[in-house]
This record gives structure tokens, C-alpha cells and sequence, in this order.
């Protein structure tokens, strides 16, 4: 038997606030449909023991009574007692620590998915030698795996036991990334898991990963910890599985996918073609709704596939079909034979009169045993001219991402491209794409001497400000009137007053 040493990611107390649960896009997601609440999604929550709680040597537990649920939700598990399913119990004892993560993940009155089926609440020793350690990676009765702890130093076997349990038994894995201004450590340091940083005033765990892989892979706001923002990122995953129509649109790939891409993207988020990531924030900051709506719009085919020998160019093809959605996912293989790349183009015509903004976000996993993973590139080409847009070809990670915040009207081939090198892992890999092409515009009308504000509610993350003159540096003011929301659309009636004023819309 290993035995974890584990630390703590965690400051204060906290519960969810009405401000965080409107970042990530639950308070917009439950106006749409108050129904999607993780109904039906059972759930793991893997505890450390809690040194905050005094004088218990076994404190991992969450207390029903402090997220609003019945005992019966409730299932703890430890070396103690491997099923216990009332509370007190002989498994341990309550811990403060579980008692707020489990407060943001599925808590009645604060989390993300308060409707869960269960809870799973796992002592953390016991369960990764008993699930996690083994070559056999017995399957535990939860999708969603919910971790606050980092073992505090990089442990490559034990990330990959994490990445062979979750691709063996189709499990998302969530991690806490880490303390406040270190490097990311194991757990969350594992290819086929999320690594969630948090959001906000203290500096977040940072990338990459010894080996040069961009984590963390997301971030949420967390009153300073990941071991809070992680179960607003577990909740969001719950959300979209609830919502999932079909085993495609619920494999782990998918859901990460439509996670990293629904993300809001920080002032000062940065990538580029060999990092698809930011090393602080990962994809953004968590955004719930974004990625419900982008998994609504369906799962979209290629509209082609192409071969070309290994590292020559790979235009678009010359099919003239187009996907008939700016926003949805694919759930789909391709296959390369060694010295051939092959791409799968999807095509989009943007016709609108504006400029718009574009991202895409490609998972695969690192397959079951293998130490290594295939590599395939995102590429973004204008077919008018067959000039190459944007890309992410990192040959370590197996994310790959774009956002472009400015794509003018044109025909466009987004391709997901293989390798076919000789050291690659297998001949075919099944990957998940999500994407969204979108622009939202401020429309003004004048009403009884008030400006009546509108715009789409979709994509969300936006925020309306004001300047009172365009010289610059202009100064731009979040306006404070309420906004409402009918029919898909965001509105604020603002006072005119007797100088100028200037309205937009500012991300995030």
C-alpha cells in the first residue's frame, strides 16, 4: 500500500456567493433552465484529512446538515469503514475543509449542482490505493471526481495511474493546481484531469509542467484557493453531463472540451502556437453557460477529410459545403498510417457585417498504458486565399486551443490534423472539438429620457460600461444598472445625462 502525503490548498472559510455563481454563468444557466442541476449525476469528493478540525485524527467528512442534503445523498468511505451511510459514522469524522468544497460543488444552497444523485465522499488513502494505484483501476460508482489536494512535489507515475483510471473508466478527474504563486504539482498535473487554478486577488499556481505541458487547464474564482475554485469547475461538469444527450456528448473529452472553450478569457490571458494555454488562468475562467450553450448547438461532422505526406502543407480541400452551426462539438476519429498527416476540415461561411469573435478547443487523452500521446495540431485557414489564420501545434500537450477576439466575414476551414510520425501511439485517436463563432453587438434606443441598452445573452461574460469622451486614455465606468433578461436578450435602461456618453460591451 502507498501511502499519500498530501497538503491542503485551502485558506479561509468560504461558501459560494451570488457574485461567483454570476462569473461562472450558473445565475444566467438557471434563469434559462432552472433544471440543470446535476440531476441525476453521482459524484465523488476525495478528502485529505482535515488538520483544522481540532482534536480528530480521521476528519475528511462532509456534513450533510452544512450543504442543506439528506444523509441518504451520502455515501463515506475509508480504510475505517468502506460504506458507511449514516453520519456520525465509524469512517471518520466532519471536517471543515470538505464542509466548504462540498459547499461550492453540489451545496442546496450555494453549490453549482445542487441536485446531485449522490455523493461518494472518499477518505483520500483510501482511495487511491484502492482505485487509483492498482493496474486493474476498479471503477467507482461516480462520473465526476473531485479533488482538493496536491501531493506537493511532480510524480509522473502517479499521473499517469490518474490518466489510466479516467480513460479506462470514462471518469472526469478535477484537481486543485496547486498553492498560491508555486508550480503545479500532481495530481493536477495529469494529461487526461483538470488542473483548476483560482481567480482573483492572491497570485495562482503557475505553469507548466516539468516536462513543458500547459497546466492548469481552467481557472474559477475561489476566495483565494483552489481548493474552492475546483468544485465550481466539478459542479459545471456535472451540469453538462446532466445535459448530455448521448454517451459522445458525456465522454470525458467532450465535457472538457466544451469546458476549456465556454472559458472567459482574462485581460491579461495570453497564449500562442506552441502554448495553448495560459500558465496562469489555463482556457479562462470557467463559464457554465458559455459551454451549455455550445454543447445546444449539437454535434457538427467534418465536412471532409484530407491526407497529405507527413509535414507537407494541408490547405482546405475542396469540398464547398459548410457546418450549419457557429457554435457546437464533434465527438470523432482520425487516422494517420506513418508518413501521412491527415486532417478533418469543418468549414464555416461568416456572413454577418461585423468582426467577430472565435474560439476552439481540441482534447484527446493520453490512452489507457501508454506513456506517451499522438499528436494532432488546430489550425484555422482562410479559404479564399488558403492563408493560414491561426494554429496550436504544441507537440507535448494534448490540448490544443484557439481564440482570435477579432475574425472578420469570410469563408474559414478549421482542421483537426494528425500526424503520422513514426513514433506516434496508434494509428487512429478519437478526439473531442468545441467551438463557437460569435459577435454580440450593443444596440441603444432612446426612451423617456433614459438610453434602453440591448444585447444577446449569449455568449455571456460580458459587462456594459461608459466613458463620457473617446479621447484617450478614455476612462470606462461599469454601469450600475440592473440588467434584466427576456427572450434571450440582456437589457439595461440607463439614465441620459447632460454630457456626452459612450456604452460597450468589456470582456470579462
Amino acid at each position: 500500500m502507498k501511502l499519500l502525503n498530501a497538503f491542503f490548498i485551502c485558506a479561509a472559510a468560504v461558501s459560494a456567493t451570488a457574485t461567483d455563481l454570476d462569473t461562472i454563468g450558473v445565475s444566467l444557466l438557471r434563469q434559462v433552465d432552472p433544471t440543470l442541476n446535476g440531476s441525476g449525476v453521482r459524484v465523488a469528493q476525495v478528502e485529505n484529512l482535515d488538520p483544522f478540525t481540532p482534536n480528530s485524527a480521521y476528519a475528511f467528512e462532509v456534513n450533510p446538515v452544512s450543504v442543506g442534503h439528506p444523509t441518504s445523498l451520502f455515501t463515506w468511505i475509508s480504510v475505517s469503514n468502506p460504506a458507511a451511510i449514516t453520519f456520525p459514522n465509524t469512517a471518520g469524522t466532519e471536517s471543515w475543509h470538505a464542509n466548504s468544497v462540498g459547499g461550492n460543488f453540489y451545496g442546496f444552497s450555494n453549490g453549482v449542482a445542487t441536485n446531485v444523485a449522490h455523493v461518494y465522499n472518499y477518505e483520500v488513502n483510501y482511495f487511491v490505493n484502492t482505485y487509483i494505484y492498482p493496474n486493474t483501476h476498479p471503477t467507482i460508482p461516480a462520473r465526476i471526481v473531485n479533488q482538493s489536494f496536491t501531493y506537493g512535489t511532480n510524480l509522473p507515475s502517479v499521473d499517469q495511474d490518474y490518466d489510466d483510471y479516467a480513460s479506462k473508466n470514462n471518469t472526469i478527474i478535477l484537481s486543485g493546481a496547486g498553492f498560491n504563486g508555486l508550480p503545479i504539482y500532481t495530481p493536477a498535473t495529469c494529461y487526461n484531469g483538470l488542473g483548476v487554478s483560482v481567480y482573483g486577488p492572491s497570485q495562482p499556481p503557475y505553469g507548466p509542467t516539468p516536462d513543458g505541458r500547459c497546466k492548469p487547464d481552467i481557472t474559477a474564482p475561489g476566495s483565494g484557493a483552489t481548493s474552492f475554485s475546483t468544485p465550481y469547475v466539478g459542479g459545471a461538469a456535472a451540469v453538462l453531463l446532466q445535459a448530455g444527450t448521448n454517451s459522445v456528448a458525456t465522454n470525458i473529452i467532450t465535457v472538457k472540451a466544451l469546458l476549456l472553450n465556454g472559458a472567459i478569457k482574462p485581460d491579461d490571458w495570453t497564449n500562442g502556437p506552441a502554448k495553448p494555454l495560459d500558465a496562469r488562468y489555463g482556457a479562462g475562467i470557467v463559464n457554465v453557460f458559455n459551454s451549455w450553450k455550445q454543447l445546444k448547438g449539437g454535434k457538427r461532422v467534418f465536412i471532409e477529410s484530407t491526407t497529405v505526406t507527413s509535414g507537407n502543407p494541408h490547405p482546405p480541400g475542396p469540398n464547398t459545403g459548410n457546418v450549419a452551426a457557429w457554435a457546437g462539438w464533434d465527438h470523432n476519429t482520425l487516422s494517420a498510417s506513418p508518413s501521412q498527416d491527415t486532417a478533418n476540415h469543418y468549414y464555416f461561411n461568416l456572413t454577418n457585417n461585423s468582426p467577430g469573435t472565435f474560439t476552439a478547443t481540441l482534447v484527446w487523452n493520453r490512452q489507457n498504458g501508454a506513456s506517451a500521446i499522438n499528436n494532432l495540431d488546430l489550425f484555422l485557414y482562410n479559404t479564399s486565399n488558403g492563408s493560414l489564420v491561426l494554429s496550436s501545434t504544441s507537440g507535448v500537450d494534448n490540448v490544443e486551443h484557439l481564440y482570435l477576439p477579432k475574425l472578420v466575414p469570410g469563408r474559414y476551414d478549421l482542421q483537426v490534423l494528425k500526424r503520422g510520425t513514426a513514433g506516434q501511439v496508434s494509428t487512429p485517436e478519437t478526439y473531442a472539438l468545441a467551438f463557437e463563432f460569435f459577435c454580440v453587438n450593443l444596440k441603444i434606443a432612446r426612451t423617456n429620457g433614459n438610453a434602453l441598452l440591448s444585447w444577446t445573452n449569449s455568449p455571456t461574460g460580458f459587462r456594459l460600461v461608459s466613458t463620457e469622451t473617446l479621447n484617450p486614455p478614455a476612462a470606462w465606468a461599469t454601469v450600475g444598472a440592473a440588467v434584466s433578461m427576456t427572450n434571450g436578450q440582456n437589457a439595461a435602461l440607463v439614465p441620459l445625462a447632460g454630457t456626452n456618453q459612450f456604452f460597450r460591451l468589456q470582456r470579462p
